[in-house]
């Protein structure tokens, strides 16, 4: 069982001098670990709420609520001389670009290097009781961090997403260097890079509710209204969209299109309070929806669609054969090796050498090291 080195309790700061204090008294280290808190669960839109950061010897949260953005910790995120370590970096490189415009470099993620490692619990949790017999406590899990004062024990709790994290990394590159699958975490992590806060896809935010493709194109028509006041609402009240009205409602008012306030009463789950306070205007949502003329009733956009031979699906199944059986030998998850998508990428490349491969999307060059010689036969072999 490792012994973590700091085990100091996490200093809180919320004044612009003891951030940039602290800040300077690290100026220097090569490496620290990092998380944040956001709020997705409980507002509309989500924002950074706290700044955990570890070192070797400190650890200290930073409240931005009060300061802002503490541009000296962007210079140390953004420096290529200092490693950043975090568990499932994904979301809070997407929240440091957003709030920040910061684009991190040099990282580390546990997450990435558990799943590479073949560890099949590979959430903190899981990692610190395995590592350190540290258990979490879960009841802090969906805390609104947004909410002030922050109790000493949701801090502690925050404190904790970072305080292993350094020692977490070593024993997980030790072991990815011993096992010859550094190269491999070296390229995810190279990829993490990029992560920055996209712009609203394409296709509506209603089309991709669960149930949508059920319905008519007329049902949809209603359901783009009332997800539309749905989000003006929770944005007028800086709430999170569940919270307001859950989907299931959204679609059953789609799909029975109550023409009163009264009628809305008999829609399961339809909050009371909303009932009484907005009631007339989902009402008139309703009917935009219902009234809105033919050519503007939604539909879903045409996925890409790709001119499939009739050997596809053959040669998809032999990539995956190839894939499962080198999953087996390395001890990993199948869908960590290569996933479905990529696996198809491949069988469309018509990809006749190892060269080919590295013009595939997506594909790693350790995933063609790994495997790339039995695609090369799947994809020659005849049905």
């Amino acid at each position: 069982m490792m012994r973590p080195a700091n085990t100091e309790s996490a200093e809180y700061l919320d004044q612009p001098a003891e951030v940039n204090r602290f800040l300077d008294q690290i100026a220097d280290v090569n490496e620290l670990a990092l998380d944040t808190e956001g709020a997705s669960f409980h507002r509309f839109l989500d924002r950074i709420y706290l700044l955990q950061i570890s070192t070797r010897e400190r650890s200290a949260i930073i409240d931005p609520l009060p300061i802002g953005s503490p541009p000296k910790l962007g210079e140390l995120l953004q420096s290529n001389n200092v490693e950043v370590v975090f568990h499932d970096a994904d979301y809070d490189l997407r929240l440091l670009h957003q709030d920040y415009g910061w684009h991190v470099t040099k990282i580390f993620d546990t997450r990435v290097a558990a799943q590479l490692l073949g560890i099949k619990s590979f959430g903190l949790a899981a990692l610190l009781e395995q590592y350190f017999d540290v258990k979490l406590d879960k009841k802090h899990q969906r805390a609104d961090w947004s909410m002030r004062p922050l109790t000493p024990d949701m801090l502690e709790y925050a404190a904790q997403d970072t305080r292993y994290l350094l020692q977490l990394r070593d024993h997980m590159k030790s072991e990815l260097q011993r096992r010859d699958r550094w190269h491999w975490a070296e390229e995810e992590f190279a990829r993490l890079e990029g992560t920055r806060w996209e712009a609203e896809e394409e296709m509506e935010g209603f089309l991709r509710l669960k149930g949508a493709r059920d319905l008519t194109r007329r049902e949809l028509a209603v359901l783009r209204e009332v997800a539309n006041w749905r989000d003006t609402v929770a944005a007028q009240l800086d709430r999170a969209t569940f919270r307001v009205m859950g989907n299931e409602v959204l679609l059953d008012l789609a799909r029975r299109q109550p023409r009163s306030v009264s009628e809305l009463g008999a829609i399961k789950g339809m909050p009371k309070g909303m009932l009484e306070r907005a009631g007339h205007d989902i009402v008139a949502a309703i009917r935009r929806g219902m009234e809105a003329p033919e050519a503007e009733l939604p539909k879903f956009p045409r996925g890409q669609r790709w001119n499939k031979d009739r050997d596809f699906d053959d040669r998809v199944g032999r990539l995956k054969a190839v894939r499962d059986a080198a999953a087996t030998r390395l001890e990993l998850d199948p869908g960590v090796l290569c996933s479905r998508e990529r696996l198809e990428n491949v069988a469309r490349s018509g990809a006749k050498a190892i060269n080919d491969l590295a013009s595939v999307p997506d594909l790693r060059r350790w995933q063609i090291e790994e495997m790339g010689d039995g695609f090369l036969r799947a994809l020659s072999a005849t049905s």
